[in-house]
């Protein structure tokens, strides 16, 4: 990035300072017994021992080299502890989250002022109190009160892509729609963006893309040597400083314009009945966050896509399922879950193959390993501890890749699979005491709006000049906190001039108004 390159004078210096820091390190560090680990060169580590690939691949193949489900690396002086098996991650993540629940120090993201929302805070008073008051509005009973709402946002979603329906390249235009049928704006203000133009929509959303770039590892050369934060602002090759002021300036006005809105429609007794005014301290302290679910949610349906444009028979056989339970061209409601076990599976299976938030650790190496792995949101250890005779070091980076023993034929698409009780569900939603507090609005969300895409609408191939279908290539951008799809291309259409009118005769308190 352009923004974030030294200039020729301070760049050898950095290197210099932080060179002569490892060989002091090296010469003063104990030997200590590590977790297995790959072939490793002075100063850069583990660096070169990565094979390319996507990362839970990479990371089993060298588990599957040293014959471990732990894996150390350790890469330009940062320790990290790589966790291939749902049982390391579960006694380490899970039974001991005490102290395995810290994030890592980014300096980029403490340049702009993000270190303290909830995602990203440190272990300790500040993310408990950010938990208890999300809990309050997020736990299982209470999320209930958003059911309507969540229905509503879906039937809005379904008039919304029948619009688009025709378009030869929708892509870009569905993923817009998914991003601003985003709840999380409504629920914490009750504010309702109309387009993906609506200026606090695009101001939360730029202030999300910026933290997701501020977080990643090899973007900005101060998260690789943190000593850089010292140097003065008016050195030249030092423009991260500035950037990293207009970004938070930028998320501090998607919070205040916001807030701000919320006071004036009090005030005019104008504000809208969703409001829940008990959720103003979290939203207060953490508004660009609040994107962040919008993003996931928008990204998991597209995935979905995905999927039933790539297995045509698992679509048909999920509408044959809608079209038997509730009745053919039958809008579903979250309630009817517990009655669609081939959607839940569905829905399980496309977070199993396609993750939207990553579990792997992006590696501070050249850009073309950086493509492959990814940072997601890491726990960090915060005192020493001993694992299976191992040492693990305080301020160790704790990632957590997909274990291959979980699943026979791991690469094949397969709802099914979780017909045998046996086989344990996508560990989607994070581990311990940092474990998603939104999950079960994120779960009635995934399912209402998944299963309403499916029972309205057919996703197929799209056709070239002859007639002949074009298989898409489904690949994600790595490069990202949420993993993204590469634009691909696919047709859709209602599935019958039934369901056309049933969306367009279904009003967004979700009455469903008899066609003529």
């Amino acid at each position: 990035m352009s923004n974030t390159q030294l200039s020729h004078s301070i760049l050898p210096i950095s290197l210099t300072a932080f060179l002569l820091y490892q060989c002091w390190r090296l010469a003063r560090r104990p030997k200590i017994l590590h977790p297995p680990s790959p072939a490793s060169l002075p100063f850069v580590g583990n660096l070169f021992s990565i094979p390319s690939g996507q990362e839970h691949v990479a990371f089993a193949e060298i588990g599957e080299k040293l014959k471990s489900d732990i894996i150390y690396l350790e890469l330009l002086g940062q320790k990290i502890i790589v966790l291939n098996s749902a049982e390391a991650a579960s006694d380490l993540l899970d039974k001991r989250s005490a102290i395995y629940s810290d994030r890592p120090s980014i300096p980029m993201v403490a340049e702009m002022n993000w270190a303290k929302t909830v995602t990203l805070a440190k272990y300790g008073e500040l993310l408990r109190n950010y938990r208890r008051i999300m809990n309050n509005w997020l736990n299982k009973r209470a999320v209930v009160q958003f059911n309507p709402m969540q229905e509503r946002q879906a039937r809005l979603l379904l008039k919304r892509l029948l619009d688009i329906s025709n378009q030869t390249q929708p892509f870009h235009a569905v993923r817009d729609q998914f991003s601003v049928g985003s709840l999380m704006l409504q629920v914490a203000y009750g504010y309702e963006p109309q387009s993906s133009d609506d200026h606090f929509f695009k101001t939360a959303q730029s202030a999300f893309e910026h933290g997701v770039q501020a977080a990643m590892q090899t973007n900005f050369l101060v998260n690789v040597f943190p000593i850089m934060l010292h140097i003065p602002a008016w050195i030249p090759g030092t423009n991260w400083k500035r950037l990293g002021r207009e970004w938070g300036m930028l998320q501090e006005g998607a919070k205040t314009g916001l807030y701000e809105w919320v006071k004036a429609q009090i005030v005019s007794e104008r504000i809208g009945r969703n409001y829940n005014p008990t959720i103003r301290p979290i939203a207060m302290l953490t508004p660009p966050i609040i994107n962040q679910p919008g993003r996931t949610l928008a990204n998991f349906l597209l995935n979905v896509i995905a999927m039933m444009v790539l297995h045509p028979h698992v679509q048909l056989r999920a509408q044959q399922e809608l079209d038997a339970v509730l009745g053919p061209a039958t809008l579903p409601t979250i309630a009817d879950r517990e009655r669609l076990p081939y959607i839940r599976n569905l829905i399980d299976e496309v977070l199993r193959m396609h993750p939207v938030v990553p579990l792997g650790v992006c590696l501070p190496a050249t850009p073309k390993k950086c493509a492959d792995h990814v940072l997601a949101l890491p726990h960090v250890c915060f005192k020493d501890d001993i694992y299976r005779g191992y040492r693990i070091e305080k301020d160790t980076i704790v990632a957590i890749s997909r274990d291959p023993r979980l699943y026979e034929n791991p690469e094949e698409f397969n709802p099914d699979r979780y017909l045998d009780p046996d086989v344990q569900r996508p560990p989607v939603f994070g581990w311990g005491r940092r474990k998603c507090p939104g999950i079960y609005f994120a779960e009635d969300s995934a399912f209402v709006s998944a299963a309403s895409l499916i029972s309205m609408f057919t996703f197929s191939k799209k056709k070239n000049d002859d007639g002949e279908e074009i298989t898409p290539q489904i690949k994600p951008k790595h490069n990202a906190v949420i993993v993204e799809l590469d634009h691909f291309e696919f047709e859709f259409k209602p599935r019958s001039e039934d369901h056309r009118r049933l969306i367009l005769g279904t009003d967004v308190n979700g009455d469903q108004v008899p066609s003529t």
